[in-house]
């Protein structure tokens, strides 16, 4: 009987520690354990808290570049945008989303873990004096990190975010 409930022990520990999202590898899973929203859910999102949006090719379109789509968009990224409308009180305008013409990776545009922002003093000057600066990206892009873990790289015109997290939702 001792043997037996040894055996059922480590069954539940090493099935624990094995789920995705719960236990030691749960790193190696957050990226594909997201929930995504549809464009419609962000949009709504994003109206309630002032959050306003544009297109260069006035679109919502996911597989044209110059639209700015929000579909597959992460709820942790919407919930970031929110986040950082609610702690600045600055304007936010998203100009970037889940649209094609981004760079890949497992944390990119595409993905929805990205969104870009237009640029504002507002905005700036909160992500300078709030966040901690973190050194220059590869392709040459300022970096400020928040408490949370969230990236802000200036790309010149916008604010490219990636959201890992709600950013304290």
């Amino acid at each position: 009987m001792k043997i037996r409930s040894v055996l059922t022990a480590l069954a539940l520990v090493a099935g624990a520690l094995l789920t995705p999202g719960f236990g030691v590898l749960a790193a190696a899973t957050d990226a594909q354990a997201a929930t995504k929203i549809t464009h419609a859910t962000a949009t709504s999102m994003f109206g309630s808290s002032g959050i306003t949006w544009s297109s260069s090719g006035g679109c919502s379109n996911r597989n044209v570049a110059t639209c700015t789509s929000f579909d597959q968009l992460n709820l942790d990224t919407a919930k970031g945008a929110q986040t950082l409308r609610s702690a600045t009180g600055c304007a936010l305008n998203i100009t970037g989303g889940t649209e094609t013409g981004h760079a890949s990776g497992t944390y990119s545009h595409w993905n929805g873990y990205k969104l870009d922002f237009g640029k504002s003093t507002c905005v700036t000057n909160y992500i300078k004096n709030t966040f901690a600066y973190i050194g220059v990206r590869g392709d040459g892009a300022q970096q400020w990190q928040s408490g949370s873990g969230n990236v802000y790289a200036d790309e010149g015109n916008h604010w490219d975010v990636t959201y890992y997290n709600c950013g304290g939702c």
